[in-house]
């Protein structure tokens, strides 16, 4: 018997998608996702899509070298999700600069929309300043960067 690995999101072409669950927990005392809920989602997703592209952010992390920082987010909520429902959160890389990149996120049920944000999220040294992120990991980028028709 083999024992089940987690859950890996996947790419379709820039768009990384990652399949998740609503839980009881989720919700608040109305039956619909409590609105913080789907940060957890976006954060997930984020952190599969880096994995899945080699970003190895513990390692960097171990190392003294600096994490990701949320430093901007808007967010819009459009419709409400329920317990048991299954969600899919799409990211898309949107730039990437020396210290920081921008990623387009999508809560979806269906063909629903349910929320959607835009994350700038910042490399930032131990001690919390921007610092350039490791050459590698902006070079991972570059297959998954969406680059909008012209």
């Amino acid at each position: 018997m083999s024992i089940p690995q987690p859950y890996q999101g996947h790419f379709d072409g820039t768009r990384h998608y990652f399949a998740v669950r609503v839980y009881f927990e989720d919700t608040d005392f109305s039956g619909v996702v409590y609105h913080a809920r789907y940060l957890h989602f976006m954060e997930r997703a984020r952190s599969d899509m880096l994995a899945c592209v080699g970003i190895d952010q513990r390692r960097v992390h171990a190392e003294g070298q600096g994490a990701y920082a949320v430093t901007e987010m808007q967010i819009k909520y459009r419709r409400a999700a329920h317990f048991d429902d299954a969600l899919v959160v799409v990211s898309t890389v949107e730039a990437v600069r020396a210290a920081s990149c921008d990623i387009h996120q999508t809560v979806m049920r269906g063909d629903d929309i349910l929320t959607e944000a835009r994350v700038t999220a910042a490399f930032v040294s131990p001690d919390g300043k921007a610092r350039r992120q490791p050459a590698i990991w902006v070079a991972a980028f570059q297959p998954i960067l969406h680059r909008p028709a012209e």
